[in-house]
């Protein structure tokens, strides 16, 4: 779908952004992914870029699914390569059903295989009244964080076997609300319960689903249009830590789901969210 002249350029550029988001890993691996293959969506910056890297300090190969932001994408394949490990580039729209498809198929075509899916994709609109939310911009938001992650799912499912990971992006949004983001906190809602019945469904194939929900993360999401200019330098500090979590403290949620650490948990939901006490 073309964007409209009333909405932000997304998903925003990580290169651009000052002070630069933090994305190494803060600890040597210990090799709890060797030999797996992952798809990582939104991977090219942000807390995506933040487990891609983490996921290849621990073993795994990665593809990289992003939508435009070639020059963030590349630094995030080369942070791969610096861990020693390879990374696959895929760009478009993962909004368009096909290329979702078509994501799965050059994983595996490239790889020969798929142990892990990290569906981390997503944008947000800032707009104050539910009546300044176009037709457009819903279904827009809906077909980027929702609807996309359903038909990579779809495609990725015949892949997994037994031991598999799928772990999805939500939001503290979805627990607390939003009130300026009323189509991206609907979204993650779906996000939510869409993880815990796909955890039911597929739990006895022995494949394990689950979400993360982080809380207000420095990443190139909220200067591209999440929030207003003048709330940037405030971002994160009505935290109970007052201050916005970084993506290396939120990635090891993932790896903790994507590996056998977290081989007893399904259907879950850990908050990353400097300390907001939220609903389950």
């Amino acid at each position: 779908m073309a964007q409209t002249n009333e909405e932000p350029s997304l998903p925003g550029s990580e290169a651009r952004l000052d002070p630069r988001p933090m994305f190494r890993p803060r600890y040597p691996g210990s090799a709890r992914l060797e030999g797996k293959v992952a798809i990582i969506t939104g991977g090219d910056s942000g807390i995506g870029r933040a487990v891609a890297v983490l996921f290849a300090r621990e073993g795994c190969d990665v593809a990289i699914a992003y939508l435009e932001e070639d020059e963030d994408a590349k630094e995030t394949a080369h942070a791969v390569s610096q861990e020693g490990r390879k990374a696959l580039l895929v760009r478009g729209d993962l909004g368009d059903p096909a290329h979702a498809k078509a994501l799965v198929e050059e994983t595996v075509d490239r790889f020969g295989k798929l142990d892990i899916l990290v569906n981390n994709a997503g944008e947000q609109h800032l707009d104050k009244k539910i009546i300044d939310i176009t037709q457009h911009q819903l279904l827009r938001t809906f077909q980027t964080n929702f609807f996309s992650m359903f038909c990579i799912t779809q495609a990725a499912l015949p892949h997994l076997q037994a031991g598999s990971a799928i772990i999805n992006t939500t939001s503290v949004t979805m627990y607390e609300g939003a009130g300026g983001l009323l189509d991206y906190s609907s979204t993650k809602g779906a996000i939510t319960a869409f993880t815990r019945s796909l955890s039911e469904n597929l739990v006895g194939q022995g494949i394990r689903v689950n979400a993360v929900a982080p809380g207000p993360i420095w990443t190139p999401l909220n200067p591209a249009g999440g929030k207003p200019p003048e709330q940037i330098p405030s971002f994160g500090q009505g935290t109970p830590m007052g201050r916005p979590g970084e993506p290396n403290e939120v990635a090891p949620s993932y790896l903790f789901l994507a590996c056998e650490d977290g081989s007893y948990m399904s259907g879950q939901v850990p908050h990353l969210n400097g300390g907001m006490i939220v609903g389950s």
